[in-house]
């Protein structure tokens, strides 16, 4: 957007963003779709690193709008975001998928995968531009593809 097309509003809060500098929010596009090529290095160095076995885990946010083209609130989003059960892999602790009894296959994710989880697994963690979970490794039920494929109850 042109500087000269903003609202006073949405001029303040670039003026915000800018003074801010890059967060984790700049890492989605237009439509709340997360892009992790856009994940900036500096961001990535501000979240915290899971020891152990432990995997950092940004929960889906999901898009902005309906389907049907109805803007959704922050309020919106932030709840599905809370009650989402898939996420993206941001970082894997040293010990994770180590154990080979318990994990005669190799590791069920790596970074950059989208994965499911149990509702309620993990700690929740804040940051600049939303909230991450630390979660156990064998707290991932699954892989997916795309976290659109996920229905979010």
């Amino acid at each position: 957007m042109e500087e000269a097309t903003l609202t006073p509003l949405e001029q303040k809060w670039q003026q915000e963003k800018d003074e801010r500098g890059p967060s984790l929010d700049d890492a989605y596009d237009e439509n709340g779709r997360f892009e992790p090529a856009e994940l900036e290095d500096v961001v990535k160095s501000r979240i915290p690193t899971p020891t152990g076995w432990r995997i950092a885990i940004l929960p889906y946010r999901g898009a902005e709008k309906t389907k049907g083209g109805i803007v959704l609130s922050e309020e919106t989003q932030k709840r599905t975001q809370l009650a989402t059960v898939c996420g993206y892999v941001l970082k894997v602790g040293t010990l994770a998928y180590m154990d080979e009894t318990k994990f005669p296959t190799g590791p069920w994710c790596r970074e950059g995968d989208w994965v499911i989880f149990g509702r309620y697994a993990g700690s929740r963690i804040g940051i600049d531009g939303g909230e991450i979970r630390i979660l156990n490794d064998d707290e991932i039920i699954g892989r997916v593809n795309d976290p659109e494929d996920i229905l979010h109850m």
